[in-house]
């Protein structure tokens, strides 16, 4: 925001022409009260002086005198020398030398009184400029030193209240920073904590099962089929987790790029029950589901496969017989609904089920809690929407998205 707001310094140039404007008036005002009483005090003299001249001599005419007193002609005989009194530099009339004193002084009290008066509003000006700039430092210095508990209110619209506001805006990013670079610390230390302890099983499985090879050479070969297969199992289970990490990194760091395009909900579903196949197939689970509605959405289809992927692939290690997919759409959003029958998730266990790393009472032994976690983050990262609800013999996961 540009400090082009100049509300204070109009105040002060207003306040400045105002009494500038008062002084002109007052100067005006005086200049023709002092007109006033030279022309009065000249006018009776100037009377008195013809009164005199008309009772002395008759026979002077008054045209003649107004003609005398109108007269461009200058006398050079000044007889009025011999008392002191100058024609180009002294008044004739001894009042009108008397009020013009006191009219300089007038004057002088006048533009004095303008001069302190500007004076005062321009010190005042510059002692609240001068008093913001200070406090601005101060608020500047504290932010500095991590003090984001500072209230600066000001409701006036000048440049340095206005600047104020810049800081206190300031202040409040860079405290939520603080506090998400806090939070953000306290999860990678929790997040390094549950990637510690989901490597340690299996590595100490794995280690296990090296070291019964090593040490026993003579072991049979269905003993040594099985330490293998338990340790293919075990890397399996780690690349899959370090996989896992490394996609909720690309999105935690917003570094996903994302090919968007319209693609056909049941076209979603259909690569994701293939990528389940196989472990349908070892539990002797069945998916059914619907593929007549051709509803689509804009969406990365990749990362929606995976997604969907990781929701069935759920509901079949938990499912005692069978999975059904299916779809519904109406003018607002399409859904997916994902339903298994099988144990009931506890209400303790369902408010967290998406949380990364959360095992719940009936999670597989495989399980490293990352899986759900994960299709959430996909899914809303598409402005979509995923609950689960779960009830006896039948859980229900939902998974909406908005067709605006």
């Amino acid at each position: 925001m540009k400090l082009n707001n100049k509300i204070e310094l109009k105040k002060y140039l207003k306040t400045t022409f105002i009494c500038i404007f008062m002084f002109c008036i007052l100067s005006s005002t005086v200049c023709l009260v002092e007109y006033k009483i030279y022309t009065v005090n000249y006018n009776k003299k100037i009377y008195s002086v013809l009164t005199v001249l008309k009772e002395k001599y008759p026979d002077i005419t008054e045209e003649e005198m107004i003609q005398i007193l109108n007269s461009k002609s200058i006398y050079k005989n000044n007889f009025l020398e011999k008392y002191g009194i100058e024609l180009e530099k002294d008044s004739i009339v001894i009042e009108n030398k008397n009020m013009l004193m006191l009219f300089i002084i007038i004057s002088i009290l006048l533009t004095l009184s303008l001069s302190i008066i500007l004076l005062y509003i321009y010190l005042k000006y510059n002692s609240k400029k001068d008093k913001d700039i200070e406090e601005i430092e101060n608020y500047i210095e504290k932010i500095n030193k991590g003090n984001y508990k500072l209230k600066i209110d000001n409701n006036t619209e000048d440049e340095l209240s206005i600047l104020k506001n810049e800081v206190y805006k300031t202040m409040i990013m860079l405290k939520e920073s603080s506090e998400n670079s806090s939070k953000d610390k306290e999860s990678l230390k929790d997040s390094l904590s549950d990637i510690s302890h989901q490597l340690k099983t299996p590595i100490t499985s794995i280690m296990i099962a090296l070291d019964n090879l090593e040490d026993n050479p003579d072991l049979d070969i269905a003993t040594r089929e099985k330490f293998i297969k338990s340790a293919r199992r075990d890397i399996n289970n780690i690349r899959f987790l370090i996989q896992s990490i490394l996609k909720l990194s690309k999105f935690d760091a917003n570094a996903v790029e994302f090919i968007k395009k319209n693609v056909a909900i049941k076209d979603l579903i259909m690569e994701s029950i293939k990528n389940v196949e196989n472990l349908c197939d070892l539990r002797n689970v069945s998916i059914k589901t619907n593929n007549d509605i051709d509803a689509k959405i804009y969406c990365d289809k990749h990362w929606q496969i995976e997604a969907i992927t990781n929701i069935i692939k759920n509901a079949v290690e938990h499912a005692d017989n069978y999975v059904s997919v299916n779809i519904e759409e109406n003018n607002v959003y399409v859904k997916i609904i994902i339903e298994n029958d099988g144990e009931q998730i506890s209400k303790e266990d369902l408010p967290n089920i998406f949380k990364r790393f959360y095992k719940g009472k009936n999670a597989t032994k495989d399980s490293i809690g990352i899986g759900l976690a994960l299709a959430k983050t996909i899914v809303e990262s598409e402005k979509g929407y995923i609950s689960v609800e779960s009830k006896k013999n039948l859980t229900e996961f939902t998974i909406k998205y908005s067709k605006i």
